[in-house]
């Protein structure tokens, strides 16, 4: 499960999507894929909320991206004419190859469970920060 951009090893807390190269602020990652759900009671954990009851049941690499408070990237949805959308996978800030990339969940209060990110910001549980 590699590519040149990112590699899927071991981290401190199970699978995780590790940069392939140095990624700069902004920089697109690469594209996120998997499987388009149109039901707004399913859920996963590999699943990313579109809209509307629509769901992302995300692909390998970026299936493996562990959350953090202090997250490295973010996914950005782009939405086209029509139902098209896409998702892509941006650097917050400047990434080191072999680092390891995480986005924030941001989940919601009934669907918080504890973090084990470890970061000065550590909200102590995977929950949007609001």
């Amino acid at each position: 499960m590699s590519s040149s951009k990112v590699e899927v090893r071991q981290s401190r807390t199970g699978r995780g999507v590790m940069a392939g190269q140095t990624f700069l602020p902004g920089q697109e990652v690469g594209r996120v894929s998997g499987r388009v759900i149109n039901d707004p009671e399913y859920g996963s954990d590999y699943c990313l909320d579109l809209q509307d009851g629509t769901s992302l049941e995300l692909a390998a690499p970026f299936r493996f991206l562990n959350h953090s408070c202090e997250p490295n990237a973010e996914m950005i949805i782009w939405e086209y004419e029509g139902p098209l959308i896409e998702v892509w996978l941006h650097a917050l800030r400047t990434i080191s190859r072999d680092e390891e990339l995480t986005v924030d969940y941001g989940w919601s209060e009934d669907h918080a469970i504890p973090c084990r990110c470890g970061t000065a910001a550590c909200r102590g549980r995977i929950v949007a920060k609001s």
